[in-house]
C-alpha cells in the first residue's frame, strides 16, 4: 500500500529524502487517484496546485461524494500563498508550508492515517446508525401491519412471515400457550402448535394439535422458562440440554433442520403467550434449501442482531394478539347481546319471531350487492366491513324499542282485544238467552189466559227463531268486522246502529248491544290497530333510537342509532315518526326498509295473516317505490339479485323460482 500518493511531480513538492519506511508513488489525473485509492486503501494525497486546477470539477464532485473516505486530500504552497490556496480549493483536508522536510512530512502521514481511521470508525457507525434505524423502521412498519389486523388467524401468519423475513429463515412455527383452569399450577396447561411456514418444502394439510407444555420439546422449554434459545445445529444440540428436537417432519419431507432461534411471545403482564420458532438462516434470503445439500453451504446461524429483532417484533406482535383476541372476546360478547336484545323483544312479540334476523339477511344482502356495482347509480357506494356489520347491528335491533310498547297493542291481531271480544260473545249469549227467556214466558201467559191454539203458538216459535237468527247474524258481522281487513261501508252502517239497540241486564237497566268504543273498535277501515294504537306503535322507533343512543358505540359502528331511527321512512315524507324525505334519509335505511316490508308481507309465522306470495309482495314493493315511497333503485337490485330469496323457505324459494 502506498503511504503517499503523488498527484504531479514528487520532486516539485518534496524538498529532501523520503523518510525510510514511507513509499511514494506518483500519478499524472484523477482517474488514476480514484484508482490507488479504491484498490490500495488509506493513501495521503499530496496534489500539486497546478493539477488541482486543471480538474477541481471533477475532484470536488469526487469528494462530495465520499470518495476521500479513504484518503487524506493535501496541498503545499509558499506561506504567502497557503491562504489563497484555501480559498480556491476549500474542499482540501489541509495546505502544508513548503519546503516540505522528512521530518514534517512523517508526522502528516502519521495525522492523515489517524484521521482515515477515524472517517472510517464514523463511517462504519453511520452505517450502523442506517441499519438500526433501517430496523426501526422496519419493526414500527411491520408494528403497524400487526395493528391493523384483526383476524387472528391472518394476524398469527402475518407474525410468523414478519420474523421470518426480518432473519432470512427458510422456515418457522408459531405456538400458542393454552393455559388450564388452575391459574397456580402448570400441569394442565397445553403449547398449541398453531401454524408452520416452510419455503423449501411443502408443509402439507397441516392440522391443528395440541401437547402437554414440557421442557422436552425445545418450544415447550422456551415458553416454560421464558428464555430465547438459539442453536447453530438441531442435530447437535449442547451437552445438557434439556430439550430434544423431533426429526419427524425431517424424515418425512426430506428437509434438514439446522439452525433454530426460539423467541417466547410476552403479553403485557409478562406471561409467556406463545412461541416463535425459526428455523434455517439463510445468506440469501431467496435461496431454496433443495437438494438438501445445499443446507450446510447456505444455512448459518442466527445472530444476536436476530434476538434482539425477534425479540423486539415477539413483543409487538404479543400485544397484537392480545389485542386481536381482546376485542374479538368484546365482538363476541356484543354480538351475545344484540343476540339476546332480539330474543327480549320476539319474546314479547312471538308472531315476529325470526323478523330481525331476516331483516338483517336481506339488508346485508343488499349492501354486499351495491358494493359490487361498477356501473350504474352504485358505482360509488362502497361498504367496508365493519360498515356492513353496523348494518346488521341496526337492522337486527330496529324493532328493539318495541319493549316499551304495551304488549297488548304489539300482539293485537284484531281490531278487538281477545277479552273484548269475549265479553261481547258472552252479552250476545246472554241476550239470546233473555229472548228464549222471554219467549217461554209469553207461551206460558198465552196458555194460562186460556185455550191457545196451535197457529198461534207455532207463531210465536217464528218469531223467536227470526229473533235468535238476527243476534246470531249480527255476532257473525261482529265477529267478521273484527278481522283486520277493510271495513265495507254496509258493515259500517250495522255497526253504528248497535249503538242504539240495547237489552235489560240482570238488574233491569238497559244496555246497547255495543258500546262506542267497541264500535269505534270494530269501525277502523283498514287494519286493527285505532289511530292511538297505531302512534303507540309506532313510537316502538323512537324507543330504539334512545335506547341505541345510549349504548357507547365504537368509532365504526357510530351510525348504527341513526340508521334504526328512519327504517320506516318513505321517501315522499309519508314515513314515521320524523317525516323524513328522500336526501335525508341514510341509504341504509332505505335498503333496510325495503327488506322490513318484504319480510313482514312473506312471513308465514304471523297467526293473524295469511303469508303473501312472493311475486305479489314483490308488486307491492313495485306499487310502493312508483308512488315515490320507496326507493325504486335499491328495489331493482333487490330484485334483480333475488336478494330477496336469502331468507324464503326452501320450498318458497322453489316456488318463487317456477313462478318465474
Amino acid at each position: 500500500m502506498a503511504n503517499i500518493l503523488v498527484w504531479g511531480k514528487t520532486r516539485d513538492l518534496i524538498s529532501g529524502e523520503i523518510p525510510a519506511g514511507i513509499a511514494t508513488e506518483e500519478v499524472e489525473n484523477m482517474a488514476a487517484v480514484q484508482a490507488v485509492v479504491e484498490g490500495k486503501g488509506s493513501t495521503l494525497v499530496l496534489a500539486d496546485p497546478v493539477r488541482l486546477e486543471a480538474e477541481k470539477s471533477a475532484l470536488e464532485a469526487w469528494v462530495r461524494g465520499g470518495g476521500n473516505r479513504r484518503a487524506l486530500i493535501v496541498s503545499a504552497a509558499e506561506a504567502e500563498g497557503a491562504d489563497e490556496l484555501i480559498r480556491r480549493f476549500p474542499f482540501l483536508d489541509d495546505v502544508l508550508i513548503k519546503p516540505l522536510t522528512p521530518t514534517r512530512l512523517r508526522l502528516r502521514l502519521d495525522r492523515a492515517l489517524d484521521t482515515i481511521n477515524s472517517r472510517r470508525v464514523i463511517e462504519q457507525l453511520d452505517d450502523a446508525l442506517v441499519r438500526k434505524s433501517q430496523e426501526l423502521h422496519e419493526l414500527n412498519h411491520i408494528g403497524v401491519a400487526l395493528s391493523a389486523q384483526r383476524d387472528i388467524d391472518k394476524l398469527l401468519e402475518l407474525i410468523l412471515l414478519k420474523c421470518r423475513e426480518i432473519t432470512a429463515a427458510d422456515a418457522g412455527s408459531l405456538y400458542l400457550v393454552e393455559r388450564g383452569k388452575d391459574s397456580e399450577s402448570s400441569a394442565e396447561d397445553k403449547l398449541w402448535f398453531k401454524l408452520p411456514q416452510n419455503d423449501s418444502v411443502p408443509v402439507g394439510a397441516f392440522e391443528e394439535f395440541t401437547v402437554p407444555l414440557s421442557e422436552d420439546s425445545i418450544a415447550g422449554y422456551a415458553a416454560l422458562s421464558g428464555q430465547i434459545v438459539n442453536v447453530a445445529d438441531a442435530y447437535h444440540l449442547p451437552v445438557g440440554s434439556p430439550f430434544k428436537v423431533s426429526r419427524r417432519f425431517d424424515e418425512e419431507s426430506g428437509y434438514r433442520t439446522k439452525s433454530m432461534l426460539v423467541v417466547p411471545m410476552r403479553d403485557h403482564q409478562n406471561m409467556v403467550i406463545g412461541v416463535i420458532q425459526l428455523i434455517n438462516k439463510k445468506r440469501d434470503a431467496k435461496v431454496i434449501l433443495q437438494p438438501v445439500q445445499l443446507v450446510d453451504e447456505t444455512v448459518i446461524p442466527f445472530t444476536s442482531v436476530d434476538e434482539e429483532l425477534v425479540t423486539s417484533l415477539a413483543s409487538q406482535a404479543a400485544v397484537a394478539f392480545e389485542n386481536a383476541r381482546l376485542i374479538q372476546d368484546i365482538k363476541n360478547l356484543f354480538n351475545a347481546f344484540v343476540d339476546a336484545s332480539v330474543t327480549a323483544v320476539e319474546s314479547r312479540d312471538p308472531t315476529t319471531s325470526g323478523h330481525s334476523k331476516r331483516v338483517a339477511t336481506l339488508t346485508v344482502g343488499i349492501g354486499e350487492k351495491l358494493d359490487t356495482l361498477e356501473t350504474g347509480p352504485f358505482r360509488d357506494v362502497r361498504f367496508t366491513r365493519d360498515q356492513l356489520q353496523e348494518i346488521k347491528y341496526a337492522s337486527l335491533l330496529h324493532d328493539f324499542g318495541k319493549v316499551g310498547v304495551r304488549e297488548k297493542v304489539l300482539i293485537k291481531g284484531k281490531k278487538l282485544y281477545v277479552g273484548e271480544m269475549l265479553l261481547i260473545k258472552q252479552r250476545f249469549a246472554y241476550i239470546k238467552r233473555t229472548l228464549e227467556a222471554e219467549h217461554v214466558r209469553a207461551k206460558l201467559e198465552q196458555m194460562q189466559s186460556g185455550p191457545a191454539s196451535a197457529g198461534l203458538l207455532a207463531e210465536m216459535d217464528r218469531a223467536y227463531e227470526s229473533q235468535r237468527e238476527e243476534i246470531d247474524g249480527l255476532l257473525r258481522m261482529i265477529v267478521q268486522a273484527n278481522e283486520p281487513t277493510i271495513l265495507e261501508e254496509e258493515s259500517f252502517r250495522a255497526l253504528m246502529d248497535l249503538t242504539t239497540r240495547s237489552f235489560a241486564d240482570g238488574e233491569g237497566s238497559r244496555q246497547p248491544f255495543l258500546t262506542p268504543n267497541e264500535v269505534a273498535a270494530l269501525s277502523i277501515r283498514k287494519g286493527s290497530l285505532s289511530e292511538k294504537e297505531r302512534r303507540e306503535i309506532e313510537s316502538h322507533v323512537t324507543h330504539t333510537f334512545r335506547f341505541l343512543s345510549e349504548i357507547p358505540w365504537t368509532g365504526e359502528f357510530r351510525r348504527v342509532p341513526e340508521i334504526a331511527y328512519a327504517h320506516h321512512e318513505k321517501l315522499d315524507g309519508t314515513g314515521y315518526p320524523r317525516r323524513l324525505k328522500a336526501t335525508e334519509i341514510p341509504i341504509q335505511s332505505r335498503m333496510m326498509a325495503i327488506s322490513d316490508i318484504f319480510d313482514a308481507l312473506v312471513a308465514w309465522d304471523r297467526p293473524y295473516k295469511k303469508a303473501v306470495p312472493v311475486e305479489r309482495a314483490l308488486s307491492i314493493l313495485r306499487d310502493e317505490s312508483s308512488t315515490g315511497k320507496l326507493d325504486r333503485q335499491i328495489l331493482d337490485v333487490f330484485i334483480e339479485a333475488k336478494i330477496y330469496e336469502k331468507t324464503l323457505p326452501r320450498a318458497g324459494a322453489e316456488a318463487a323460482e317456477i313462478a318465474r
